[in-house]
């Protein structure tokens, strides 16, 4: 027999799933708690019962897509058989690939804050911050996260080493995004620029990683002045 926290849990897990399947068909504005609520087959109060509001349901959906993409990453990091630099290809491409195949998950996750009127667009900032909704927890939230920052940038320091790790880890991340952004937009044909978003990850890695571990290194002040160039 089913208990009333299995029978909760599972209403929740449908959905959580309804509104990541809305999101990915039609964007932000195609979730709402009431098409939610149809599409997961559930009464008519329950997303009410278990999110505060649509922000609520697509904080949950943004920390679920975290979770995943911190897996794949944690699973390439200790996947012994590949390289530092095939690692770290296997997490860009990771990324890109959500961008890809579901591009309105990857702008929720991504986007400015303050980007439109009206629009919510805290992106990864709000995740940590908010709760999921009135059972949420914020320490989860806050994990799904920084979990996957954590596990990127092991990744990219067992390349260029730790010192150097966070600088080459946004480089590469904005690298990421410019690839994401010029493949929805359609303005990486292979008829433009010769080339696809894989082999542009394979060269942003390999100019990290030939430079990286002992080229950069952030000025250090001298008497509170940064040392002239």
């Amino acid at each position: 027999m089913v208990t009333r926290a299995e029978s909760a849990a599972l209403t929740r897990r449908a959905l959580l799933d309804a509104a990541a399947e809305l999101l990915d068909l039609g964007g932000p504005e195609a979730v709402t708690l009431r098409e939610v609520g149809a599409r997961a087959g559930v009464t008519r109060g329950a997303p009410y019962r278990h999110f505060m509001g649509k922000d609520g349901l697509l904080d949950a959906v943004a920390t679920e897509s975290w979770v995943r993409i911190g897996d794949q990453v944690h699973a390439l990091r200790t996947d012994p058989a590949l390289t530092a630099s095939e690692k770290l290809c296997g997490a860009l491409r990771a990324l890109i690939g959500v961008g890809r195949d579901q591009p309105y998950r990857y702008q929720l996750l991504f986007k400015r804050p303050g980007h439109g009127p009206g629009e919510r667009g805290e992106g990864l900032d709000r995740v940590m911050r908010q709760l999921c909704g009135p059972e949420g927890d914020p320490a989860a939230a806050v994990r799904a996260s920084v979990r996957f920052q954590d596990e990127f940038l092991a990744i990219v320091a067992a390349l260029v080493g730790e010192r150097n790790a966070r600088h080459y880890g946004a480089l590469l991340l904005a690298g990421a995004h410019g690839i994401a952004d010029m493949e929805l937009g359609g303005h990486l044909g292979e008829d433009t620029w010769h080339t696809t978003a894989d082999e542009l990850v394979d060269t942003l890695v390999r100019l990290v990683a030939d430079t990286g571990e002992t080229t950069w290194q952030r000025p250090r002040p001298v008497d509170g002045r940064l040392p002239a160039p």
